[in-house]
């Protein structure tokens, strides 16, 4: 029986020891190989007509051309292969990091800096980069501990489409892996008169929320923040999760009162923080059946919970689907636990939402015609 075949890796970085690095981490994974290195964006576009890999580890800062622009070219030359950004944690790389995340690259790593030795380096390293290589080079199935028993690989198979129950009165998302190039399709098709709070647990450090939250300020006609504590929730505004806090929302002190988020630093939850699973909790403790949660492309189960617990609470969950995630992970767990009333593909996501609120209130005024007639 042949070998499976090992997913082809390009490393592009003008550090030298960071291209050893890479080299050595990705070297030691079976079933990954090295099929070549450059040390600008230039070499690397004549590497990728060559040498054909399946993934690429860009830098973001190099000389030539840099990770963006490179990126950029990438895609307009046609090429559809995974990249995964190598970041320094500074404020212009998170910057040019969030812009290319939005711009069409998979994901990102954050270079180690200042480790106490190489060994602690490639761990460090190895321990970010190798999960993400495998999810976005295989795209796997989500995989969930049965009780007593190793892990349980679940069926794929779509699931019906239910009836939608509740009234949507807040819209609650969770996304990861791909995600802000997801959210930057979404939330600006969001009209300006959209009349419900948006709650978005997107995982990234506390660098790149902010940053994150400015760019899609930019880009949305219904403003966005990056969440502070006791921040009143409004119709009509979204909020971001801040990076290495959990958000969850508080409900008034008395009636009349909004809720407001609390942000806390508690354990993390599916080895995140923000987790989705606490923002969709407490959405669904304050909200009820009022509820209507979205969870796009990422890698893990993040938010499986919380829609259970959202379900059970009468509130709605969409899912977006395989064939546009970046990774099926998140969004499939939640499908396969068959807690999806709809599994849609990312640009039909934002009608849907729309279809529902018209809906809704198309029910509401017909509810008021009757009684008043």
């Amino acid at each position: 029986m042949p070998a499976a075949r090992r997913t082809r890796i390009l490393i592009v970085d003008d550090s030298a020891v960071m291209r050893s690095l890479l080299r050595s981490v990705v070297g030691a994974d079976a079933a990954l190989e090295v099929v070549g290195t450059a040390a600008d964006g230039e070499s690397a576009l004549g590497a990728v007509e060559s040498l054909h890999p399946d993934l690429i580890l860009l830098d973001v800062e190099m000389p030539v051309m840099d990770g963006l622009v490179t990126l950029r070219k990438l895609r307009e030359r046609g090429h559809k292969m995974p990249v995964i950004m190598c970041s320094s944690l500074t404020q212009r790389g998170a910057k040019v990091t969030i812009e290319a995340l939005a711009c069409g690259a998979s994901d990102y790593v954050a270079k180690p800096a200042n480790q106490a030795s190489r060994e602690i380096a490639l761990r460090t390293i190895g321990q970010d980069v190798l999960p993400k290589i495998h999810a976005l080079a295989g795209n796997c199935q989500p995989v969930f501990p049965a009780p007593g028993r190793g892990p349980v690989i679940l069926p794929m198979a779509p699931p019906k489409a239910q009836p939608l129950s509740g009234t949507p009165v807040v819209l609650a998302i969770g996304v990861s892996t791909g995600g802000p190039a997801a959210l930057d399709i979404l939330l600006p098709a969001l009209p300006q008169n959209f009349p419900l709070p948006v709650l978005i647990v997107q995982h990234m450090p506390e660098l790149f929320t902010r940053l994150f939250a400015e760019r899609l300020s930019g880009r949305c006609r219904v403003p966005v923040h990056e969440a502070a504590e006791g921040q009143v929730v409004r119709p009509g505004s979204i909020y971001i999760a801040k990076g290495n806090w959990h958000m969850e929302v508080v409900a008034g002190a008395r009636i009349g009162v909004p809720p407001t988020l609390h942000l806390t630093q508690g354990p993390q939850e599916n080895h995140c923080r923000p987790a989705v699973d606490v923002l969709f909790r407490s959405a669904a403790a304050v909200y009820g059946a009022g509820v209507l949660a979205v969870v796009l492309t990422g890698m893990g189960s993040d938010g499986m919970l919380g829609c259970r617990t959202i379900r059970e609470h009468g509130g709605s969950v969409l899912a977006q689907d395989q064939a546009t995630s970046a990774v099926w992970g998140m969004p499939g767990a939640v499908t396969n636990a068959g807690l999806a009333h709809k599994v849609l593909p990312l640009g039909a996501i934002a009608p849907e939402i729309l279809r529902l609120l018209s809906r809704t209130h198309q029910e509401a005024r017909e509810l008021r015609e009757s009684v008043v007639s």
